[in-house]
C-alpha cells in the first residue's frame, strides 16, 4: 500500500519452524489456505535483515555479533533470501540480545549471543552510527534504554500474550537530529481469541 513509506524488517518469528511452533502458519492455514502458507513463508525471506535511518541509526530486530569490524556493507551483502541459520550474521541479527556486562555471553535462548556496551559502541563507531534500535524482548515500559544511550529495545505488543501486563512502544524520529521520542501504549480490547490458540499442540499444553 505504501511502498516508499513503510519498511518492514525480518525477525526470529519470520522462518517456517517459528511459525509451525507458534501458530502462524495454523492460522493462515485455518483462515487461508496452504498456497497462503508458502506464500508467507517466501516473503518472510525476502524482508530485509535491518534497515539504517539518515545514515545514523541502525533498526535490527534481535542485535549485534559473535565477532567484531561487521561492516553495514557485511551485512548488505549477506544472503536472506533463505530460512535462517543456526549462526552466523544472520542467526545474530535475528536472536542475539544486550546484556549489561561488556563483552560477549552465551544466549539465555540458546540462540545468538549476548553483547555489552563495549560491542555496541565499537560497532557504532566502525559504522559512523550513533544508535542501535532493536525489538525482541518484552519490557514492561515498552522499551528500555541500556549501553549508556547508545542502544534502545522497543517492544510494540502490550500486554504481550494476553499475560503480561506490559505497555507496548514505538519511536519517532525527526530529522535532522533524528533525537528519539518513544511513545508508549496500553493494550485495549480485542476478540477472544486465546493466546497461542493456532499453536502446536505440545506447546498448548503449556498455555
Amino acid at each position: 500500500m505504501s511502498p516508499s513509506a513503510i519498511y518492514l524488517a525480518r525477525g526470529n518469528h519470520e522462518s517456517k519452524s517459528m511459525n509451525k511452533i507458534y501458530g502462524f502458519e495454523g492460522e493462515v492455514r485455518s483462515k487461508l489456505n496452504e498456497t497462503f502458507v508458502e506464500l508467507f513463508a517466501e516473503v518472510f525471506c525476502c524482508l530485509p535483515l535491518a534497515h539504517v535511518i539518515n545514515e545514523k541509526v541502525f533498526v535490527v530486530h534481535g542485535g549485534l555479533f559473535s565477532v567484531d569490524g561487521v561492516k553495514v556493507s557485511d551485512i548488505r551483502s549477506i544472503n536472506r533470501f533463505c530460512e535462517p541459520p543456526e549462526e552466523g550474521l544472520m542467526c545474530e541479527l535475528l536472536w542475539s540480545d544486550p546484556q549489561p556486562l561488556p563483552g560477549r555471553g552465551p544466549s539465555k535462548r540458546g540462540v545468538g549471543l549476548s553483547f555489552g556496551a563495549d560491542v555496541t559502541k565499537r560497532f557504532l563507531q566502525e559504522n559512523n552510527l550513533d544508535l542501535v534500535v532493536r525489538s525482541h524482548e518484552v519490557k514492561d515500559e515498552g522499551y528500555e534504554i541500556e549501553h549508556d544511550g547508545k542502544l534502545i529495545t522497543v517492544f510494540s505488543a502490550p500486554n504481550y500474550c494476553d499475560q503480561m501486563g506490559n505497555k507496548g512502544a514505538f519511536i519517532r524520529f525527526e530529522a535532522p537530529d533524528l533525537k528519539p521520542n518513544i511513545v508508549t501504549f496500553s493494550a485495549v480490547p480485542h476478540p477472544d481469541v486465546k493466546p497461542m490458540a493456532y499453536a502446536n499442540n505440545f506447546l498448548r499444553m503449556f498455555s
